[in-house]
């Protein structure tokens, strides 16, 4: 172990030569005499060094280069390089902890939906990649998170959690951040989770496939508008299709379907996301003056063929095969099922989803549970817009 006494008395013997302290710290000791303390170790599958500075007058002490040690350690085993973090620090580079933070408060989302980014940031992201630098989080740290993530039974919050570092890192680099790649980039959210086919679902980036070829099925837009409000709306088809226009109140921005077209035989309102609403008042522009929502395409005083939108979908699902891209066969009443289980999974109280998807409880729960939800679900949904036009950017 060096002392300061040997540390004064060193020699310079014409070739650089190392001399031992403890725990991995060494003294280099130049041709001429400078020693400079250094450490030698293995971070991320590289062999680095870092010196610490020269020892004496205008350098750092013995005492100061032990705990400069024990703060790369620190780092070291945190997953951080050590050397990288101090050039870091002297140029000024940010951590990821730092942009993200600042993304989630300057990023357009509603308040909801930023609780719910931010709770799994703290749970699945912080622990894990806080005080990374963002050169140091690549696709193989991110898709051991996400692993972990869904080992636990989780797959919804691994693909949040892959899209928040996604959001992140678009971020830092619109805001002159240079680095090589987006991890993001390299780990797909249909790499993250897959699902039993009778528990069918979308996954986000299912829904964006699903949204990039229903502009490539050569039919009307009307029928394209209408998968979208499936999936915003989270109705039935035959609630949807057999719709008519005294049941929308541009107004108070509710679609209510009256009880004799639900299946509990109880009236429905749907509180509409601006997304929705906009999506309304397109359908109402292409409906002329029929009195249907979605009328025939040949005769409109009759409603859409309920076969329709099936069509639409498979056409869509086989034009993305077509090109190569995995989709999953799906259905009109999947948009449900997909709404249901990615809001579930993302913290919403089951009885707002359950209110929203017109499923009335039975039982005792039924008795005392009288409650509409109204603020809870109009935000919800709204949330579910945002969340849905994120994915699909």
């Amino acid at each position: 172990m060096l002392t300061d006494t040997i540390l004064k008395n060193i020699k310079p013997t014409g070739k650089v030569f190392k001399m031992a302290d403890r725990d991995g710290l060494y003294v280099r000791v130049s041709p001429k005499g400078a020693r400079t303390f250094a450490y030698n170790y293995r971070v991320n599958g590289r062999q680095e060094t870092i010196n610490f500075g020269q020892y004496g007058i205008g350098g750092i002490t013995l005492a100061e280069a032990r705990q400069k040690l024990s703060e790369a350690k620190r780092l070291r085993n945190a997953g951080v390089s050590p050397a990288r973090a101090a050039v870091a620090a002297v140029e000024g580079e940010r951590t990821f902890a730092s942009w993200a933070e600042e993304w989630m408060e300057k990023h357009r989302m509603a308040d909801s939906t930023r609780a719910m980014k931010r709770s799994v940031y703290e749970r699945d992201l912080k622990p894990h990649f806080h005080n990374k630098l963002m050169r140091e989080i690549d696709h193989h740290a991110l898709r051991r998170r996400t692993d972990e993530i869904v080992a636990r039974g989780a797959p919804a919050v691994a693909i949040q959690a892959r899209d928040i570092v996604m959001m992140v890192f678009r971020y830092a680099v619109e805001r002159g951040l240079d680095v090589e790649a987006n991890p993001a980039d390299r780990v797909k959210p249909s790499s993250i989770a897959t699902f039993v086919p009778r528990d069918r679902m979308l996954q986000p980036t299912d829904i964006k496939t699903l949204y990039t070829y229903l502009e490539r099925v050569g039919t009307g837009i009307q029928f394209k508008v209408a998968i979208k409000l499936l999936l915003l709306t989270m109705v039935r088809k035959s609630e949807l299709t057999l719709a008519t226009w005294d049941e929308v109140d541009f107004e108070a921005r509710t679609w209510t379907i009256p009880k004799e077209r639900m299946k509990m035989g109880r009236p429905h309102v749907v509180y509409l996301s601006r997304q929705a609403f906009d999506l309304m008042i397109a359908l109402k522009t292409f409906g002329g003056s029929s009195s249907y929502v979605l009328p025939n395409r040949y005769e409109f005083d009759k409603p859409m063929s309920a076969a329709t939108l099936n069509r639409v979908i498979s056409s869509a699902v086989e034009k993305a095969r077509g090109d190569g891209v995995d989709m999953p066969d799906c259905g009109p009443h999947d948009m449900r099922r997909t709404a249901s289980t990615l809001l579930n999974e993302a913290g919403y109280a089951t009885d707002w989803i359950e209110k929203c998807l017109a499923h009335e409880q039975r039982g005792v729960r039924a008795v005392y549970n009288k409650a509409e939800y109204r603020e809870q679900r109009t935000a919800m949904l709204q949330d579910w817009a945002d969340m849905i036009d994120e994915w699909v950017k």
